[in-house]
């Protein structure tokens, strides 16, 4: 029973709940009747009805067994402080896993230098390019006030608090966690810089991410608070450029860039969005936008702060993006051979096929004194 109890994993948190301290008791008689009870993270556990689900489909599998009873109940303040313990390895409340020197996963700030180029599109499609080909994703949409990702991938959860810690729901494979989850209906978020800064802290240190492959972050347009913050969080976190052909945006995601120089980041690339459109009558390219503007915000970043900064790749327009979008279901997953789709999983397979360096890891090697 034990054994196929292992194998029924927790929705939110993708561990056994054998290994989490889930299963209160198992009892069997003699006509074959299970009688499971399970504890449940939090009372109104919103994923209760899943468990009992899986549950029941693993044990009515094991054989001999006629009939199973599951019954739920609540852990206790004690067991939820111990599963959170237990689930920080150890480690201290409040610390972001991605600034430590041992992480392993790869941290991209996804910016922009004005609203409107697609920063949030990209976010959402990669993350699920990625997450679509194994990798691990998480996606923070660290865009306080014009929160997106929740609706662009068709998150419809709520988080769960198992005691200062915060279980993320996910789509597509793809965790994710949003300001948008905690506000009321459709209503603005009013904050001044700290709290701010303080609700990206509670995003990258109080959620339970687990251990992630990719972390991308869609910061708001702009070289504000959330920039700065980010810098500070997560020092290690790469920035990701988005621009649209034109001259104007590239000038601006351009000086959006150039944050890294201040901030001592590096940046992996630049996207360029909307890079035209393709004629519906002869398929030929029209440039809406212009041209031109990825190239020249690499060009331009690569001067200023002394490496090279590739173009990753050009996103074309397509109305299956926006539809996407507007569906949660993103086109990398629902028309993956579209142009924009092809375009999209190109540059998520450089983005994931990348190398994490040893810059910032501890290498756990001591100097000999030679004397």
């Amino acid at each position: 029973m034990l054994e196929a109890l292992a194998t029924v994993n927790d929705p939110e948190i993708h561990r056994p709940i054998t290994e989490l301290g889930m299963v209160k008791s198992v009892d069997i008689d003699a006509d074959g009747v299970v009688a499971v009870t399970v504890y449940l993270t939090v009372s109104g556990c919103p994923m209760r009805e899943t468990i009992t689900r899986n549950v029941t489909d693993a044990v009515a599998g094991v054989e001999g067994v006629s009939r199973v009873e599951v019954t739920l109940d609540v852990m206790s303040d004690e067991q939820r402080k111990d599963l959170a313990a237990s689930l920080r390895g150890g480690t201290a409340e409040r610390e972001v896993p991605f600034a430590k020197p041992g992480s392993l996963t790869r941290v991209y700030a996804v910016a922009s230098g004005k609203g409107g180029v697609g920063k949030s599109s990209v976010t959402v499609n990669l993350a699920a390019a990625m997450a679509a080909e194994g990798l691990k994703v998480g996606v923070v949409d660290a865009d306080i006030y014009g929160h997106s990702v929740p609706r662009m991938l068709g998150v419809d959860g709520s988080p769960t608090q198992v005691e200062n810690m915060i279980m993320p729901p996910s789509s597509h494979g793809v965790k994710v966690i949003s300001i948008g989850m905690f506000t009321p209906g459709n209503a603005p978020v009013v904050w001044r810089g700290p709290m701010l800064h303080r609700a990206l802290q509670q995003f990258l240190a109080d959620v339970f991410w687990g251990d992630l492959d990719v972390l991308l972050l869609d910061l708001p347009p702009g070289t504000g608070d959330i920039a700065i913050s980010v810098a500070q969080l997560v020092p290690n976190a790469e920035i990701l450029v988005v621009t649209t052909p034109q001259q104007a945006a590239a000038e601006v995601a351009e000086r959006a860039g150039s944050i890294a120089v201040q901030t001592h980041q590096k940046i992996v690339g630049v996207v360029e969005n909307m890079s035209g459109m393709p004629c519906p009558h002869c398929d030929e390219m029209v440039d809406v936008f212009g041209s031109g503007g990825g190239a020249k915000v690499a060009e331009g970043l690569t001067k200023t702060i002394g490496a090279e900064v590739p173009v990753l790749g050009a996103i074309p327009i397509d109305v299956r993006l926006r539809e996407g979008g507007d569906e949660g279901k993103p086109v990398v997953l629902s028309d993956p051979d579209s142009p924009a789709g092809k375009a999209l999983r190109t540059i998520a397979g450089k983005l994931s096929g990348r190398q994490r360096g040893l810059s910032g890891m501890s290498l756990g090697i001591t100097p000999r004194n030679k004397f």
